[in-house]
């Protein structure tokens, strides 16, 4: 097989090499348009973990990059003239052009034919190519050519960067934040070899502007780096290579192969640098397309493999580098946060490293975020513990005159198992069962103001005696056997109402005995849906009455706690958003105009709802489609209930247009809770494919949310506050008497398994590599 690779970088070498040890045979020449001994940059970083692949693939380049690498275990995070190391990261940092030299010797072994300072614009130098390879980096002039095809997608990130070095010497990952006369700028530091670091340095725009980096040189540059990070330098100088600030561009392809021809690295898919090393992860890609003809010999059924096998781990990746860019890119938002709790969310900012797995490798840190958040709480009026703290989950919560228990939240999920609006028997089970359970705050599912406002004729409402009585049951049930609170969402479907039971067709219009349904404007949910009427003056009159009705029915009833649904296109939310709101007249238009309706709204249940008893607002925080509700929408929406004496605001996302494309993941819609409590400065509950207690402890350890509302985990064991009690030792969780004798067996049993398995995962940590260094400079390099 003739093959071609476009590009001498690490990924079209290693590649080159891999290939050739499995088909000696074959004719691979590459190609590279610069000298062999030049390249940019100064070093690249591996995890252990790629370096394990690399032992794996190929032992003779592997034994030689160990000998060149410089380890470290801690990451060192400066803030506000505080230091915090991190140990049991296990990362190894090489110089470029050492890893360049190593790749090259390695395939020229192999018999890989290298051509240097050869431009490949003219294609015919491989058109008898069975394969070509094209890693010519990100700024991939074969992807651009034909790009038609690939259909790359570039997002531009707003933050400047520019790669330099040092003479400094390091013996941690380390991140410095410091605070400038223009704003602020942060360095990302390694070491690579001796006396020798990287050194990449991140501000936001504005901060680049007022330093006025857009109009000095490189040296100058280098020279205002030495200034501002001279306090930990020590006299130790800035190197430059290239060094220019740009902006960083997230790329995405839609097509990673044309023929024979295949995208590999930063040429098919880039990850921003502060989640690691662009080279670890091309290389990753090339042992990918490796693995692919191993699997099939043929190159279109390789490449197709390849493509299809790889793209969703470069999609996880590509996430995780989103979340944690976006982290940087808004750093300011944390900047009055206590050193601890910042360090924390530097570390867990990515979602990979969370509070138990940190808490593993770094105990000391980890009580030291425990001890910071529960003197917080303390500071709040608390008489909690902070020598001996609870876990952030389990440590109280107020708003107003209400205390919840514990942080964990039932989040409101509708049941669909209503008749006439009258919640029954399953519902006492229902939210009983999860309020004896433990969780310090249990919500109800969306309950309607009127019959025309329910979505499905499953829905429960609060419309009449019936309704108010059947809720009264079930509060006075929780609170006789409980601590928990309980909060009444009160919501109206709007056009999204007179629809199919969820298992029947979500969302999907009702084929025989609908009610007519109104919006905002006239638009269909779907195309076959009905056609909402335009809510009249006079509509709006009686909504909001109807509402007024609800809560004063729900405080008679004896809830504790109010919540206007704003949020999933509903009603209320068809009036926020651009994409459901196309009126002319003052309840259209602006944002503020927008919010009118939905303001009018709570202020008259915030008028008759007792002023000791909390109101919250549940929001879209986006649309996840062009045109709508964004971040910064959601916290001017904030911002604007605030003012109006909301006291929680309840963040999800989406389901406002059909269209919508989410971007799932774990915890996926917590940066906008994160983003409307640190920017619009009000409590806030997340919501969203949050699983696990230890995901809980993360996002209330790291300042995103105040609250943390799980809805799947407490259908399938409603239980889960409980279990999370007796994992971290929380005592104090509220138990109902009959339970207490199961209380006490599974909080004995939690220490022990808690010990069992932390043992293990200490005794499956595989060697470090420095250990590894030692005995690769004790013996000789193995034979092929």
């Amino acid at each position: 097989m003739k093959t071609a690779i476009i590009g001498g970088g690490p990924a079209g070498l290693y590649f080159a090499i891999l290939l050739k040890k499995l088909r000696p045979e074959s004719d691979i020449t590459v190609y590279e348009r610069n000298r062999a001994d030049e390249t940019f940059g100064f070093g690249v970083v591996f995890s252990d973990a790629t370096l394990d692949n690399f032992e794996k693939y190929d032992l003779p380049s592997y034994q030689r990059i160990i000998r060149e690498f410089a380890y470290w275990d801690d990451i060192a995070i400066h803030f506000r003239g505080s230091e915090h190391r991190i140990g049991g990261n296990g990362f190894c940092g090489c110089s470029r052009r050492a890893l360049l030299l190593i790749l090259q010797d390695r395939a020229e072994e192999l018999g890989v034919r290298l051509r240097y300072e050869i431009d490949v614009d003219d294609e015919s130098l491989f058109a008898d190519a069975d394969l070509v390879v094209v890693a010519d980096g990100i700024n991939s002039r074969f992807r651009e050519r034909y790009a038609d095809y690939f259909q790359p997608e570039v997002d531009l990130r707003p933050n400047k960067f520019t790669w330099m070095g040092s003479t400094k010497p390091l013996d941690a990952f380390t991140f410095i934040f410091q605070e400038t006369e223009w704003g602020p700028f942060i360095a990302h530091a390694y070491q690579y070899e001796a006396n020798r670091s990287t050194w990449v340095f991140e501000t936001d725009p504005e901060t680049f502007e007022r330093a006025g980096l857009k109009d000095k040189s490189e040296a100058e540059s280098a020279a205002l780096m030495e200034q501002i990070f001279g306090w930990f330098l020590g006299g130790h100088r800035i190197l430059t290579n290239r060094s220019i600030w740009r902006n960083f561009p997230m790329i995405r392809s839609k097509r990673w192969v044309m023929g024979n021809k295949v995208l590999l690295g930063d040429a098919k898919a880039s990850a921003h640098f502060s989640i690691g090393s662009g080279t670890k992860l091309a290389m990753e890609d090339a042992i990918a397309l490796f693995d692919a003809f191993r699997h099939d010999p043929s190159v279109a059924g390789a490449l197709s493999l390849y493509e299809t096998g790889r793209r969703e781990e470069v999609e996880k990746t590509q996430h995780a580098a989103d979340v944690s860019l976006v982290w940087f890119e808004h750093v300011a938002r944390f900047w009055d946060f206590d050193p601890v709790q910042f360090a924390f969310g530097v570390m867990t900012r990515a979602k990979a490293i969370t509070y138990d797995n940190l808490r593993l490798r770094a105990p000391d840190f980890v009580a030291a975020v425990d001890r910071t958040f529960a003197s917080q709480v303390r500071k709040q009026g608390f008489d909690v513990s902070v020598e001996n703290p609870s876990a952030p989950m389990f440590q109280p919560f107020r708003l107003r005159e209400m205390v919840v228990a514990n942080r964990v939240v039932v989040s409101p999920m509708d049941m669909y198992s209503a008749k006439d609006g009258v919640p029954g028997d399953f519902h006492l089970v229902h939210y009983g069962a999860r309020a004896t359970g433990g969780a310090g705050l249990v919500f109800t599912e969306m309950t309607c103001v009127s019959p025309e406002a329910r979505i499905t004729l499953g829905c429960t409402g609060l419309w009449n005696d019936e309704q108010e009585a059947a809720w009264k049951r079930i509060v006075d049930f929780i609170h006789a056997n409980s601590g928990a609170k309980f909060c009444l969402q009160l919501g109206h479907s709007g056009r999204k109402g007179a629809t199919k039971l969820m298992w029947d067709g979500m969302d999907r219009p009702l084929e025989e005995g609908a009610w007519d349904i109104c919006s905002a404007s006239p638009i269909p949910y779907f195309p076959d849906s009905q056609v909402p009427r335009e809510a009249s003056r006079a509509d709006m009159d009686l909504i909001r009455a109807q509402f007024v009705d609800a809560a004063k029915r729900g405080e008679r009833a004896g809830f504790d706690m109010l919540e206007l649904h704003c949020a999933h296109g509903y009603l209320i939310a068809s009036f926020l958003s651009p994409l459901t709101n196309r009126r002319t007249d003052e309840y259209g238009g602006s944002l503020e105009n927008r919010l009118r309706f939905p303001l009018e709204v709570f202020d008259a249940m915030r008028e008759v709802w007792p002023a000791h008893k909390p109101m919250s607002v549940r929001i879209s925080a986006t649309d996840w489609a062009e045109g709508g509700v964004t971040g910064d929408d959601a916290v001017e929406i904030a911002r604007a209930f605030a003012e109006h004496g909301v006291d929680l605001v309840d963040v999800s996302t989406g389901q406002t247009v059909r269209e919508a494309r989410p971007i799932y993941g774990r915890m996926f819609q917590t940066p906008f809770s994160d983003q409307v409590r640190n920017e619009a400065q009000v409590a806030t509950m997340c919501v969203g494919n949050i699983t696990a207690a230890d995901q809980v402890n993360t996002i209330l350890a790291a300042g995103r949310a105040d609250l943390v509302a799980l809805g799947r985990p407490h259908l399938v064991d409603p239980f889960f506050t409980m279990k999370a009690a007796a994992w971290y030792g929380a005592k104090d969780v509220h138990c109902p008497p009959q339970y207490l004798a199961g209380k006490d067996q599974i909080f004995r049993n939690s220490v022990r398994d808690r010990q069992d398995l932390e043992e293990l995962k200490v005794k499956a940590k595989p060697k470090t590599r420095a250990e590894l260094k030692l005995e690769a400079s004790e013996k000789p390099l193995a034979a092929e």
